[in-house]
């Protein structure tokens, strides 16, 4: 495997195809002395000042072995993936090539490059605009195929994807929406397919806990705090137990369960368009409508006391006050004095009207002028989620969020950032200006939100918004986007140790989004991620062909135990045709235990990913 990349993201690739699935990995980074540091670098090693003694206190003695590169392991210094650089990392004899460089057009100059190298090579590009990609992936895998090039696999392991685009951000942001909201949804979301995974705290005494359609994890026993528990990796039996069996969850009394269940879009839909017409009543405000009113009602006074006073017709009483108000209509010198006293009331309150309309057009063209423009957050709001930077991740999790219908407030300092727009086609209220600057968050509602998503690509700028609106709300749920998993952890464990009973979660991208980018390296579909505290649970679609472990087994059988379980079958894939076992045509949930799974069928797993590296049937490697 050649993993080439400029940031975390391409180390922690590099170690989870070498810790997990023991593959041979030739990693190609930038040298340190050409390559700039990342801002977020930058801005954590600046964040680690904030913490002080306490983190080295938190972390004296804690190991996470699995997030560096092993020893051995081959890296090279490359300014770019050149030609040469590919030819020179082995990219013809590869299996796979990772390209997750964060410019988009340095990951398509290099796969255009290793596809002429090697049209049987498994390509898997980091691309951010997903229309180019779908493009770019459908071009290399025409390529591949007119080269006569094959997709190495395993034999009977079918044919898998010669190209696969992936998005950092599309990965990560269901992950850092379900921590946003925790207690309430864990979301995985690919192909249509909508996957709530739900955190279920124990069930009191004689109630038994919902399922859903199926339970994936049990929760560690060493915290009332479940996602992201201490020692959470090292605990052994206390620890969190993924896809556990039913006699397991059974056993587990007092721990909280993770069950997933299915969901379908049901919320409002989003607008098509940048801005639309406002109703009537928005173009005015109540003060103008007030006033206006109050001259129309003026006028119908002075009409009714004409007709009083001349005996008039009332259409020509009304009439003859519209000229008068006008200024329109002769002086009544030789009238009555009656109607002499209405002609200088109508002039008078003539004089009033003019500034009254004209505050109305200059307040209807302000109307239409931000119609399209940001909106404010509206008075009252509250129980929504604050927002914080509206880049590359930022801008998926606000999909993510609208999609959900949950209200947002955003706050961004740049106005031309890429999820300015965004939020304006979603009529979502933006604040524009530094989150670190006092007066921002209070603006955004912070002391009526309901959770904070610091997503910036600083770290001490997320961490500082979390400390703040920790002082304004000690008990706001807290979610920091760091660049380092080992910093996002500490991190974590020091805020945690501080505010014991508010839920604060720190997530690194790379680390989220890492699992998702090996799964395509390993050639097979990954529909997504869940994390279960600090360990990853991966849902995969794939056909039981080849698979001694599946083929001619029935569900039961095939159900293993902290490895994989078989959630749903694909009938589409085999025309739809239903069976007695299977019913129906799409994707079947409720499948019986005792369904025989067939050689064609196409299915829907969880797995861990130490279980589906052993599924696919790979040739382990020792390690020391």
């Amino acid at each position: 495997m050649v993993v080439c990349g400029d940031d975390g993201l391409a180390h922690r690739l590099a170690a989870e195809l070498r810790g997990v699935y023991r593959e041979q990995v030739v990693l190609v980074v930038p040298s340190a002395g050409r390559a700039p540091q990342p801002m977020a670098g930058r801005a954590r090693a600046a964040s680690a000042a904030l913490l002080g003694r306490v983190v080295t206190a938190v972390n004296r003695g804690n190991g996470d072995s699995d997030d560096t590169l092993v020893p051995g392991e081959r890296v090279m210094e490359a300014a770019e993936p050149t030609e040469a650089v590919l030819a020179d990392a082995g990219v013809e004899r590869a299996a796979a090539l990772a390209l997750v460089y964060d410019d988009d057009e340095t990951n398509i100059r290099a796969a255009l490059t290793a596809r002429r190298l090697n049209p049987r090579l498994r390509l898997v590009l980091r691309l951010y605009n997903r229309r180019l990609g779908q493009h770019i992936e459908e071009l290399l895998d025409q390529a591949a195929e007119l080269a006569g090039g094959t997709t190495p696999g395993r034999a009977g392991h079918g044919h898998d994807n010669a190209t696969t685009v992936l998005s950092d951000a599309d990965t990560a942001a269901p992950a850092l929406v379900a921590t946003a909201l925790v207690g309430t949804s864990k979301v995985v979301d690919a192909e249509g397919l909508l996957l709530r995974a739900v955190e279920r705290r124990p069930p009191g005494p004689g109630e038994v806990a919902d399922p859903g359609l199926c339970t994936l994890a049990l929760l560690s026993a060493t915290s009332n705090d479940p996602a992201g528990a201490e020692g959470s990796e090292d605990s052994g039996d206390q620890g969190p137990q993924l896809l556990p069996d039913a006699e397991a969850v059974a056993a587990a009394t007092g721990r909280g369960t993770v069950a997933l269940e299915q969901l379908s879009y049901s919320g409002p839909p989003l607008p098509s368009r940048r801005g639309g017409v406002p109703p009537f009543a928005s173009l005015f405000s109540a003060r103008l409508r007030w006033s206006l009113a109050g001259l129309v009602a003026a006028v119908v006074a002075l009409a009714v006391a004409l007709i009083l006073v001349t005996d008039d017709h009332p259409l020509h009483a009304i009439y003859v006050t519209l000229l008068d108000l006008f200024a329109i209509n002769e002086p009544a010198l030789d009238a009555p004095t009656g109607q002499q006293v209405l002609q200088l009331l109508s002039g008078l309150v003539g004089l009033l009207l003019l500034p009254v309309l004209l505050a109305a057009v200059l307040e209807a063209l302000g109307t239409f002028r931000t119609a399209s423009a940001l909106r404010k957050p509206p008075r009252g709001l509250g129980g929504h989620v604050v927002l914080l930077g509206l880049g590359k991740i930022g801008t998926r999790v606000l999909t993510r969020l609208r999609e959900l219908d949950i209200p947002v407030v955003c706050v961004e300092a740049d106005p031309d950032a890429r999820g300015v727009a965004v939020a304006r086609r979603l009529r979502v209220p933006v604040v524009v200006g530094d989150v670190t600057q006092e007066g921002v968050l209070e603006s955004a509602k912070i002391h009526r939100a309901d959770a904070l998503l610091a997503l910036t690509s600083i770290d001490t700028t997320n961490l500082e918004s979390v400390l703040y609106a920790r002082s304004v709300r000690p008990d706001l749920r807290a979610v920091l986007r760091l660049y380092d998993d080992d910093f996002a952890k500490a991190v974590y464990r020091t805020l945690r140790m501080a505010h014991p009973s508010a839920l604060t979660r720190s997530r690194s991208v790379s680390h989220l989004a890492a699992p998702a980018f090996a799964g395509a390296m390993m050639g097979r579909q990954i529909l997504g991620a869940i994390p279960v505290e600090r360990r990853v649970l991966l849902f995969a679609a794939l056909v039981v062909n080849g698979h001694p472990q599946l083929e001619g087994r029935t569900v039961a059988e095939a159900f293993r135990p902290g490895a994989w379980r078989v959630l749903a079958l694909d009938t589409a894939a085999r025309g739809g045709a239903a069976t007695a076992d299977a019913p129906g045509s799409g994707l079947v949930w409720d499948l019986p235990a005792t369904y025989v799974l067939r050689a064609g069928d196409r299915i829907v797993l969880a797995a861990t990913r130490r279980g589906l590296a052993e599924l696919l049937g790979r040739r382990t490697r020792s390690t020391a």
